[in-house]
Order: structure tokens, then C-alpha cells, then sequence
């Protein structure tokens, strides 16, 4: 494949997809696969049923794709993370989101490929649902890897004025003009608007996404997500200027994605900050 399909939601399967594109073409991948707990992360609170060992009532859905053993979730983070691996530009980055139950297979299975891991980041959510059962610590975070390709040569692109500089106002622990560390106080709730074509069961906030697209990557660069879902990491890549790819194996939410991005402006973030900049200027005068 010479061009890439820039600006489009792929229904299809992410490691034979993946395998359609050619060698470093990709400059941020931003990847929230399976945890291992149900199908491609969709799992969803069901008082009925127990499901023992995973902190609560959870009922599997769609339980043909992520009713992995370990052997098999094992070859499966293996084949997406060395495609992952392949495309990815040596300039470029790889966010990969996680839980207890799928972070350690990914990072051992990132130091067998050799990608490097730049740093552990723990999203802590002081809103996270409470353990009803009252037989184990409340879960409140989730882990996040930063990686690079890896090889002699650290080439990935990182925005450190940002990192200090920028607008994280939402953040209870990011103090102004201070080094961001590997903790980030982030609400899970989302706005109306990002749920108002439907949602994704571990749909993340676009205010976390657009942290990593701005920290690892450049205006114009191209964005890609294995694990698309409803969309989220696509509608902030066209929010902060990226272009982007999805990749989606459940069509209804792909068609979600489709059309939340049909609301979304160009580069949204930058036209906002000049209204604002036009605004506050008129006031003045």
C-alpha cells in the first residue's frame, strides 16, 4: 500500500489490518486493547451474575473474542504490539492503555520486542466506581505505558514546554509551569457531547487523549488506533490538528465514530484558543 487511509474509521481486525500498511509510516499509536476480562474491553456491570476474581459482578459480552487463556492472550499482545512495533516511525510514540489483568503480559511482551518503554504512567480517577462486594481495595487507577520503538537512537518526539506549560487545569496534582510527573488526576466522566451517538463500555475521556496526542506528537502527524472503539482517540486527533486511523472490529461502533467525527471541527483546539484570543483582545479595546 502506497497511501494510507488518512482520515478513516477501518472495520476490520487489527493485526491483519495492520499488516496492509507499509514499514514506519505511523507517528503516534494510541492502543486500549483487550484487558483479558471480556470481549476487546466491552464489559459492563451486571448485579445477576458474579465473575470471580475480578473485583465484582461483571458480565462478559461478545465472550468468543476475549475469552483468552493466558497462552493465547500471550500470542495475541505478541502479534498486534510487533506490528505496532513495524509501522510505528522511529520519531514516533505508542500509548498503550491497561489493567492488573493485561499490563504485565504487555509490558514483558514489550521488552521481548525490544520496544522501549519510556515511562509508567498511573491515571488515577478519584471517581471510580465503588467495590460493592467490600472484599478488596477499591480499583482506582488504571496504568498506561509510554513507549518508543526502540534502538540505540531515542527519537521520539516529546512536547516538554507543553508538559510544563500547558493547560491542565482538570488535573488536581499537575501544577503550573512544574515538570509533569508519571501520576495524572483525570476525571473518567465525560462530557454530553461525547457520548451523544452512543458509548463505548471503556470509552475514555477526550481530555486524556488529547494529552497524549499534544505530549507525543506534531500538527499534521498521523494518528493510529487498533482498538478504535467508539472513536474517542480519532475525535481528538482531529481536534488537536492529527490526522487519524481506527481500526474497529464491531461495525455498529464504528458507524458511532463515524458520525461523532462528522462533528468535529479541523483542528477545534486551535480555532477555540484564536476565539478566545480575538475575544479577550475586543474586550480590551
Amino acid at each position: 500500500m502506497n497511501t494510507l487511509p488518512i482520515n478513516t474509521i477501518i472495520n476490520g481486525e487489527c493485526v491483519s489490518e495492520m499488516k496492509k500498511l507499509p514499514d514506519s509510516c505511523i507517528d503516534l499509536i494510541i492502543a486500549d486493547p483487550p484487558y483479558n476480562l471480556s470481549k476487546g474491553g466491552d464489559w459492563k456491570w451486571d448485579n445477576s451474575v458474579e465473575l470471580q476474581g475480578m473485583g465484582g459482578n461483571w458480565n462478559k459480552v461478545m465472550q468468543e473474542w476475549d475469552d483468552f487463556t493466558f497462552e493465547s492472550y500471550m500470542t495475541f499482545t505478541k502479534a498486534w504490539l510487533s506490528e505496532a512495533k513495524r509501522i510505528l516511525k522511529p520519531t514516533g510514540s505508542m500509548w498503550i492503555f491497561g489493567t492488573y489483568h493485561n499490563i504485565g503480559v504487555i509490558n514483558v511482551m514489550c521488552q521481548m520486542l525490544g520496544i522501549e518503554i519510556i515511562n509508567e504512567v498511573v491515571w488515577y480517577k478519584r471517581n471510580a466506581f465503588p467495590n460493592l462486594a467490600g472484599r478488596r481495595l477499591t480499583a482506582s487507577h488504571e496504568t498506561i505505558l509510554w513507549c518508543n520503538k526502540g534502538g540505540k537512537k531515542r527519537e521520539y518526539y516529546f512536547d516538554y514546554e507543553y508538559s510544563k506549560n500547558g493547560d491542565f487545569s482538570y488535573d488536581g496534582l499537575k501544577s503550573p509551569g512544574k515538570q509533569m510527573r508519571t501520576v495524572w488526576d483525570i476525571s473518567n466522566n465525560k462530557d454530553k457531547s461525547e457520548l451523544a451517538y452512543g458509548k463505548h463500555p471503556t470509552q475514555k475521556p477526550i481530555r486524556i487523549l488529547k494529552r497524549m496526542i499534544k505530549l507525543a506528537s506534531r500538527e499534521g502527524d498521523v494518528m493510529l488506533t487498533p482498538f478504535s472503539g467508539a472513536g474517542s482517540e480519532c475525535v481528538a486527533a482531529k481536534m488537536t490538528g492529527r490526522k487519524y486511523i481506527g481500526i474497529e472490529l464491531d461495525n455498529s461502533y464504528c458507524e458511532i465514530a463515524v458520525d461523532r467525527l462528522s462533528q468535529v471541527e479541523e483542528n477545534e483546539d486551535q480555532l477555540g484558543q484564536i476565539s478566545l484570543s480575538l475575544f479577550e483582545s475586543e474586550a480590551t479595546e
